[in-house]
């Protein structure tokens, strides 16, 4: 007789944790499955999310942005700092222990919530039914009244250039480095590439990113990302665009990398090469044949608007499934489907989901950008408002970037929000809420803002929309034909 659950999770990132708690919070008896184990060989909650990607990271991130303040801006706010010095181990141990520390909160959270928490491997089978392979190698099947899928992604590699132990690797190794690499390579300029690129930049590394398409962030605003590639050009970050890799090979040198740019062959060598091209997602050894689940065309599990595959009772969501690989995203899902499958009918907006690169300064965006919103056919009005002419901004010495609102230049509907600047993953926010209660850039403007804030940008450029904007010069309208 196999055990029995309401539902049974597969995953535990951000997306199968959300809906295993919400699960149990409705009543329903719940299980989650997830195969990962941390550096002891334990097993641990949270997923590439909490374990290998946006946690640590951002702990690298925000460590190595503090040792740049100290070294290169600290004296212009006249403050003299002395015997600075980077110690990699110590920075390390920090992230595995912010890490740690998430991850037994997920723990708590299984046992506060009733959650049943089973460490191994979840492969979905016909009816319903998960055989879970433990990490010991026993298989034991369980039957569900719902099963839902959160299998998650992992990194995408690339044929010219196989990963190694230590000198060619993925995001994960990437975060692993227990020393500066006098020069590190990295393939892709995209999110991870740029935040990856910028941790050890800013640690000491002469860094070299090879992009092979011909635009940087083709899917950002073309003035944020135009106003972005000079910002971190100026930080030392090399950006070479059109730069196709054609191979890779270790040598005692280093890292040997082939590319063509321009039409021609180049050659470069570095201490370390990143692989930084994406992510697919993670459903191999997934779905039993007999499942009844389908995956599209680019691996991803096919659903529904509301996360249903064509197997009833059967739901899959973040990674795993269409849409930006984003761990919020993913949680919005996961809650999403445990209300569906207590008999509400809440959605999820796909038209306000929030992107966030966390270099510095930080690009965040929702919605449309003015290029996209334009070729839909649809008539646009934009405002913008630079952090140069942020009062907050100023004091702080942190000025660089820049507010875009675009809007329905009829209904004045907003459409999107770009920010370039400090906290831009913070402001961001304030669009995601506008958007989703349908505001409109008057709606912005008209709301009153704390001085001095950086938000104040957000009401300068929607005011800007119309042209009304207070603290800089509104751009004059052009005339009718």
């Amino acid at each position: 007789m196999s055990d029995q659950y309401d539902v049974i999770v597969i995953g535990a990132g951000p997306a199968g944790y959300a809906a295993a708690i919400r699960c149990a919070q409705l009543g329903f008896s719940t299980a989650c499955i997830d195969a990962s184990v941390g550096r002891d060989g334990a097993p641990v909650l949270g997923g590439t999310c909490l374990n290998w990607g946006c946690i640590p990271s951002k702990a690298l991130l925000d460590a190595s942005h503090k040792f740049v303040e100290a070294k290169d801006h600290f004296g212009e706010i006249g403050l003299e700092v002395s015997g600075l010095a980077v110690d990699v181990a110590k920075m390390m141990v920090r992230k595995e222990q912010v890490v740690k520390g998430l991850t037994d909160g997920i723990a708590s959270l299984f046992k506060g919530n009733g959650v049943t928490g089973l460490a191994g491997t979840g492969k979905l089978l016909a009816g319903r039914r998960v055989a879970l392979q433990g990490h010991d190698g026993t298989v034991e099947e369980l039957q569900a009244g719902s099963v839902i899928l959160a299998a998650g992604s992992v990194p995408m590699e690339i044929p010219p250039a196989p990963l190694t132990p230590d000198r060619i690797v993925d995001s994960t190794g990437a975060l692993e480095f227990q020393a500066v690499p006098e020069r590190l390579g990295v393939i892709g300029a995209g999110v991870i590439g740029l935040e990856l690129g910028s941790v050890w930049r800013r640690l000491g590394s002469e860094v070299v990113i090879l992009e092979a398409l011909p635009d940087f962030l083709p899917m950002a605003d073309r003035r944020i990302a135009r106003d972005a590639l000079k910002v971190f050009k100026g930080q030392g970050l090399d950006i070479r665009l059109g730069a196709k890799v054609t191979g890779a090979e270790v040598a005692d040198s280093g890292v040997r990398v082939a590319f063509e740019e321009d039409g021609a062959e180049q050659r470069l060598t570095v201490d370390k090469l990143i692989v930084a091209v994406g992510r697919r997602p993670n459903t191999a050894g997934l779905l039993a044949e007999d499942s009844g689940v389908a995956l599209d065309e680019r691996g991803f599990i096919a659903v529904d608007d509301y996360c249903a595959t064509a197997v009833a009772g059967v739901h899959a969501v973040g990674d795993c499934v269409r849409g930006p690989m984003l761990a919020h995203k993913g949680t919005e899902e996961g809650v999403m489907v445990a209300e569906r499958i207590a008999g509400f009918k809440p959605a999820v907006n796909y038209d306000a989901v929030p992107n966030v690169i966390y270099t510095h300064p930080e690009i965040a965006w929702v919605g449309q950008t003015e290029a996209v919103a334009t070729d839909s056919g649809a008539p646009v009005k934009t405002g913008a408002f630079p952090f140069a002419a942020s009062g907050r901004a100023l004091a702080a010495n942190d000025a660089v970037g820049v507010v875009k609102l675009v809007a329905d230049a009829e209904s004045d509907r907003l459409l999107g929000m770009h920010v370039f600047g400090p906290q831009a993953s913070e402001i961001v926010a304030q669009g995601v809420i506008g958007m989703e209660f349908d505001a409109s850039a008057e709606d912005l403007g008209l709301t009153m803002f704390a001085h001095p804030t950086l938000s104040e940008a957000v009401h300068e450029a929607a005011l800007g929309v119309a042209g009304r904007a207070i603290h800089m010069v509104n751009r004059k309208a052009k005339p009718k034909a």
